[in-house]
């Protein structure tokens, strides 16, 4: 149980911190109209912010599943792949089989770097107590997001939903002001964004495939042209 309780006690400032972002993707559910139910099973059953706010939008939109909706939960989601590759290196020989499986659907990057900050090897106890409160949160944050959705004013409503936007550009602008390749990229992708936003033909192209045309060609853009050096990684 030691292991298990200290698991709970690191995921505890991850689980609070989630509430507040999955408020809010609770409440652009209800405003993009899905039951509160549709986005609570959305969350208990992803747990991915920036996959789940895509997910949305391709669904209100109408886009296609097997291949827009698909690829760009992919792309968006590979760095989870990374991470519990990654993991598997510091995971005890008790994190194996099912449990290598289990362990896979809650790595997030608060999660991932709790875990990777431990100083020894960390078991399959620690990971399921780690995130355990982390998925709670998710949820629960989703669910009071959608039944204040369900009640609020429609100007509120409006209002609220612009949080999701400062906490993307609170995620990216701290890492740009230290790195500029990230944030040469990240214009890249802005002027990307933007074209497909308004220049004709290309505006007419479904926001699922705009996420992965961005994400696909500023991430080569930035890999051919502004590496990142060993020596700057470390």
């Amino acid at each position: 149980m030691t292991e298990i309780k200290k698991g709970l006690k690191d995921g505890i400032p991850i689980a609070l911190g989630y509430i507040s972002v999955s408020f809010t993707f609770g409440l652009q559910s209800v405003h993009s109209g899905l039951s509160w139910w549709e986005a609570v099973m959305i969350s208990l059953t992803n747990l991915t912010s920036a996959g789940q706010f895509a997910g949305l939008d391709i669904l209100v939109r109408g886009g296609g599943f097997w291949i827009e909706m698909a690829c760009a939960q992919i792309i968006i989601n590979l760095r989870y792949a990374l991470m519990s590759l990654s993991l598997s290196q510091k995971a005890d020989k008790s994190v194996r089989g099912i449990h290598r499986w289990l362990i896979g659907f809650g790595i997030t990057d608060e999660i991932f770097a709790v875990a990777m900050g431990n100083s020894k090897d960390v078991s399959k106890k620690y990971l399921y107590g780690l995130i355990f409160l982390p998925i709670v949160g998710w949820t629960t944050g989703t669910l009071l997001g959608a039944l204040a959705g369900q009640v609020l004013p429609t100007v509120v409503r409006d209002s609220l939903c612009i949080a999701i936007y400062g906490m993307f550009l609170a995620i990216i602008i701290p890492p740009a002001k230290k790195n500029s390749a990230i944030l040469k990229v990240i214009v890249i992708s802005v002027l990307l964004s933007c074209a497909f936003k308004w220049l004709p033909l290309l505006n007419q192209v479904s926001s699922g495939f705009v996420i992965i045309i961005c994400t696909v060609i500023a991430s080569v853009v930035g890999a051919i042209f502004f590496p990142i050096k060993e020596g700057e990684e470390e």
